[in-house]
């Protein structure tokens, strides 16, 4: 199975949710006012959020009468190019840095995939000749240590941990300095998931984030919140809130392999100028690819 295919068999659910509603309007030639509010309608059901489906539909509009277009039928074209632009409005790549190792911050809830991203982005990072050192920064959990571990050892990474319980920016130093001894270049640092409305889980991220950054110049390079496919609107709610305790550089959106509602990215990227920059498509070590903002959009946008 190619890679648009697997992102669109991973949005089925929100492509569902578009075109169950939106086709039979389509099809009926009209170009009208009910046409755009079915469409908000459609894209709301999607999970693309109230605020942002009401500006996609404004700009779908606003094309149409720019571009002249007279029946319903060219509509999926522009609210393709619409997501397209809107997804790219922000630069994917990943940051680099310049000098010494580049430390890669993971946050998110549990269950969202944080430690199985981090094994392949480990993973792709080695096959491109880079030297990896993986940190097991979740110490709530001595399942997510070993875990870990078991990535590190099919990787061919390092690992560096502590006990259960033990200081998570420890760990983060510790790694720091293990990296710069080894000759590392990379660092992927696992984090806790507790529940993202939990205060202490936010202030221990950002305490780490102090840590990385007085340890190592411009760390984190990349804080990167892994956000489950098929959560839905409460990956906004999460966006916010680890935004604002560690200023989150970067969306990883997992699950895709399954019937993930994944439109909600459009708000994140939008509202919070946020790109996403990595998708899971599946279990296999090699199942995560850089985000395609086109590939994406014609996944939910063409029936």
């Amino acid at each position: 199975m190619g890679l648009l295919d697997k992102f669109r068999r991973g949005l089925e659910k929100s492509r569902t949710a578009v075109w169950g509603r939106l086709g039979g309007w389509l099809a009926g030639g009209r170009l009208d006012d009910a046409v755009f509010d079915e469409m908000e309608e459609a894209l709301i059901a999607a999970d693309v959020g109230v605020e942002t489906a009401a500006w996609l539909v404004e700009e779908v509009r606003r094309q149409a009468r720019r571009e002249r277009i007279a029946t319903a039928e060219e509509l999926p074209s522009l609210l393709e190019r619409a997501m397209t632009e809107a997804l790219s409005a922000v630069d994917p790549a990943m940051r680099m840095a310049d000098a010494g190792p580049t430390l890669v911050l993971m946050v998110g809830v549990n269950g969202a995939g944080k430690t199985t991203t981090i094994g392949k982005l480990a993973h792709r990072y080695r096959s491109e000749g880079r030297r990896v050192i993986l940190a097991a920064g979740d110490t709530f959990r001595a399942a997510a240590i070993e875990q870990l571990v078991e990535w590190g050892r099919r990787t061919g990474c390092d690992v560096v941990r502590h006990a259960q319980g033990a200081d998570p920016a420890a760990v983060v130093f510790d790694a720091i300095a293990a990296a710069r001894a080894r000759r590392a270049d990379v660092i992927l640092c696992d984090t806790a998931g507790r529940l993202h409305n939990k205060a202490p889980l936010m202030a221990e991220l950002a305490k780490i984030r102090k840590v990385a950054a007085r340890e190592l110049p411009g760390a984190p390079h990349e804080v990167l919140l892994v956000v489950d496919g098929t959560t839905g609107q409460n990956a906004l709610n999460q966006a916010r809130t680890f935004q604002e305790a560690v200023d989150v550089s970067g969306i990883v959106l997992t699950k895709l392999d399954g019937t993930a509602k994944g439109g909600v990215v459009l708000p994140i990227v939008r509202e919070y100028q946020i790109p996403v920059k990595w998708v899971g498509l599946g279990e296999q070590v090699d199942d995560l690819e850089p985000f395609n903002p086109a590939w994406f959009a014609q996944a939910l946008c063409r029936p």
